[in-house]
């Protein structure tokens, strides 16, 4: 009697697989421990053995192609051998359950041009493929884009390092830990910053391939309202048009118009200082924003001279103000100075390095030198390239207008992530906007909800918010109710980092709805999510109160700070 071959499943969390390969092809003998074909999970291969001796029979599964786990992908029996329900077992995971809806239709049909591989290009690509597009895309750098290669994860493994570095100098005695001679390899730290990288960047090469995504290694150019040049890496061109194009180029380095600032050597943005070489002994950042405030903590915590000058009174405005008071408090407990309402008026050359000049609120001219000056005041669409005016296509400076189905004004062209108008520059933001557009292209309509989105800071103590600040509800008039719980009277955070931080949550006045939550301390950026999916559901204070946490943990602050709202927390006083 002929015997199946099953998908293995390799992993608690393994539901499904794909061929890699056939080793041995049908009609060939197979031994029993033979290797029978290659299976593909997650980011890893494995060899699949025989568990019978026969023939192989029949493949039912052909390399590239998904089935779960359990499933027949094979039969081994004898020469001439019947196999008895061999049409009925199961194959691929597309036919297991086929989708006859007009929309299943239209998705197989649909041919999509994704322009750009970052965080939202690659996961629009894979989402239309999943949904039965035949997908393209275009990537003219590295695939993950800026985060992955120059953005959010080298900026952290740099802050890890960091942070490591601090808590043995600042917090290891106090708990036990005695430690001598700490010294920073900063050419190590950039090599564990590459490695990282480079793992993530083939993982989502991995993962476009398995979704039988093709990839062009080219830049994109309009010609025409749904026509585009690619221009390839071998130096040829290719037209190119779909059933639909995605937009999903990114942004870049934004440049200020200050004198001395491009011709002095020493002046790098964030993508420079995230390569250096040699680990400076002092540094002006210009700009106290998201990008320059964690590159400030993370050479603040290798022990190189950080100066802030920041234009602006305050900083960090999207955050609400009870949290940049603590961050910034931290700060300069660790050694950081800031200049606010300080505006950069030039830049000269200086035996250290640069120096930089300012004017201060009152008129007085004041100077910083420093051996490297880092400018982070921003970023801008990367758009430059496309020729969006060819297309029709209506922005901003550059930044591309959509609606929140991530639509165009020119049908079948959508636009995603950084290089849109009026969204928060983030990596999740990007993701969630491509799957969005992916589906829509597909037949099943999705919006883009930025109310659920948190902006996260990952400055020292990490700092995070979604929903409404405070500031934001009095300028709405909006009725309102606050709870505070400070992270000193948590356990876990007085083990983590001494108790630093405060977890602040607004509702609604009437019905308790919560419409913010803001977190700053350990595991803040964590923590955040449950007050994303809070908003999401539309969940009051009593629900939020209602629900069991977990003790130790962190996320006991946010059931406090719930009770605190309602004047109820039991660990702190009600005021």
């Amino acid at each position: 009697m002929a015997t199946e071959v099953l998908m293995p499943k390799l992993g608690l969390t393994m539901t499904e697989g794909t061929i890699e390969e056939w080793k041995i092809k049908e009609g060939q003998p197979v031994q029993k421990g033979d290797v029978l074909f290659s299976v593909a999970t997650d980011k890893l291969t494995n060899d699949v053995e025989a568990d019978a001796e026969g023939i192989l029979l029949k493949i039912l599964l052909p390399e590239g192609e998904s089935a779960p786990c359990k499933s027949v992908v094979a039969w081994i029996g004898q020469p001439g051998e019947m196999i008895l329900g061999a049409d009925s077992a199961a194959a691929p995971t597309a036919a297991a359950e086929p989708d006859l809806s007009p929309q299943a239709s239209q998705a197989r049909a649909k041919t999509v041009l994704v322009v750009g591989g970052g965080p939202g290009g690659y996961v629009a690509a894979i989402r239309a493929a999943q949904l039965g597009a035949e997908v393209t895309l275009v990537e003219k750098e590295h695939l993950g884009g800026t985060c992955l290669n120059i953005g959010c994860i080298p900026t952290k493994c740099l802050l890890h390092s960091a942070e490591l570095v601090e808590n043995i100098k600042n917090q290891a005695k106090n708990i036990g830990v005695k430690v001598t001679g700490v010294e920073v390899d900063f050419p190590q730290v950039i090599a564990h910053k590459n490695d990282i990288s480079k793992t993530l960047t083939m993982g989502v090469k991995g993962l476009l391939k398995r979704s039988k995504v093709t990839i062009i290694d080219g830049e994109a150019a309009f010609t025409a309202p749904q026509k585009l040049t690619v221009k390839k890496a071998d130096g040829s061109q290719e037209n190119m048009t779909a059933d639909a194009i995605i937009l999903s180029t990114g942004s870049i380095n934004s440049t200020p118009p200050i004198p001395g600032l491009k011709e002095n050597p020493n002046c790098i943005d964030s993508t420079g200082a995230l390569s250096l070489e040699k680990l400076p002994e002092s540094m002006v950042v210009i700009g106290g924003g998201v990008i320059g405030l964690e590159l400030a903590c993370a050479y603040g915590g290798f022990g190189t001279k950080i100066t802030v000058v920041e234009a602006l009174d305050h900083m960090l405005p999207m955050l609400d103000s009870d949290l940049t008071e603590i961050g910034v408090a931290h700060m300069k407990k660790r050694g950081i100075e800031f200049h606010l309402a300080c505006p950069v008026q030039a830049v000269e050359a200086a035996p250290v390095g640069a120096k930089v000049i300012c004017k201060t609120k009152a008129g007085e001219t004041v100077s910083f030198e420093a051996e490297k000056v880092l400018v982070a005041i921003g970023r801008k669409a990367n758009t430059a390239s496309l020729n969006l005016d060819a297309a029709g296509l209506k922005h901003e400076n550059g930044h591309i207008l959509v609606n929140d189905k991530m639509e165009t004004n020119i049908p079948g062209v959508y636009a995603i992530g950084d290089c849109v108008f009026g969204y928060a520059q983030l990596a999740h933001t990007a993701s969630a906007m491509g799957e969005v557009a992916a589906e829509n292209i597909c037949g099943h309509e999705a919006h883009y909800d930025q109310s659920t989105n948190p902006t996260c800071v990952y400055m020292e103590p990490e700092a995070a918010s979604v929903g409404l600040t405070e500031e934001q509800c009095k300028a709405q008039s909006l009725a309102y109710k606050v709870g505070k719980f400070p992270m000193s009277a948590n356990g876990k955070a007085l083990i983590l980092n001494g108790g630093e931080g405060l977890v602040k949550i607004i509702a609604g006045a009437t019905h308790g709805e919560i419409l913010g939550v803001h977190i700053i301390g350990p595991r803040a950026t964590d923590l955040i999510s449950e007050g994303a999916l809070a908003i999401r559901l539309e969940a009051t204070v009593d629900e939020l109160i209602s629900t069991i946490h977990s003790h130790p943990t962190v996320t006991e602050a946010l059931r406090e700070a719930a009770l605190n709202v309602e004047k109820r927390a039991i660990h702190i006083p009600n005021r």
